[in-house]
């Protein structure tokens, strides 16, 4: 994956060398987050890292190549943390867990700095055609992970046959996306938890006994 170092590279590092770019892509992670990609140079990734010029350029060629690995690193983390929360999503319950879990995620920043694929999409998708294709396929595997649980709910039939998992899911998405804009800019997670209530009351339309969902306990 392009998180990792590959093995090739690993052997020609030393623990230490694995040990310094682990630093500095962490660094950058955490500024570019906080900051921006625009803003943060890569002087600023040095000193946040406590590494020299040279340790820097011999890890990432140029701005680019570490916002490359930025976006890699993001998303290996953020879709392990959605797989566990949604690898058994069969409930619309379980929908709400989701959200809530999101949302008080957002809330603990006050819902500062956004996504943290959204917030870099937003930034590079326009300027770095193979950072945009990354960012595309990591939204595709945030989506299928929802998409599944919703085929697993229509499967069970808790949801009618016409419900479609793909266009649901990109729904959410959707949502999501947009929750964390605004809630970004308002410095408040309610309006995220507005829009995704909205999109889970689309999904709760398909259901198929709305009664008995209302009394699930799935996941």
């Amino acid at each position: 994956m392009a998180d990792q170092v590959t093995n090739a590279e690993t052997a020609r590092l030393t623990a230490r060398g694995v040990a310094t770019r682990a630093r500095i892509l962490e660094a950058a992670a955490d500024l570019m987050y906080a900051r921006g990609v625009g803003v943060t140079t890569l002087d600023d990734v040095r000193a946040a890292s406590g590494t020299s010029k040279s340790q820097l350029y011999r890890y990432f060629p140029d701005k680019d190549a570490l916002v490359r690995d930025v976006i890699a690193l993001q998303a290996t983390q953020l879709l392990e943390r959605q797989r566990q929360q949604l690898q058994r999503l069969n409930s619309i319950r379980g929908l709400e867990r989701w959200r809530d879990a999101i949302v008080q995620g957002n809330a603990l920043r006050n819902g500062a700095y956004g996504c943290p694929l959204g917030s870099l999409a937003g930034e590079v998708a326009d300027r770095d055609e193979v950072a945009r294709g990354a960012l595309a396929d990591h939204f595709r595997t945030w989506e299928s992970l929802l998409a599944a649980g919703l085929a697993r709910m229509r499967a069970s039939g808790l949801l009618r046959p016409e419900a479609d998992p793909e266009r649901l899911a990109t729904g959410l998405m959707a949502s999501l996306q947009g929750g964390y804009l605004l809630a970004q800019t308002a410095r408040d997670p309610a309006p995220m938890r507005v829009a995704l209530d909205m999109a889970i009351d689309h999904v709760r339309s398909y259901v198929a006994d709305p009664a008995a969902a209302r009394g699930d306990g799935g996941r």
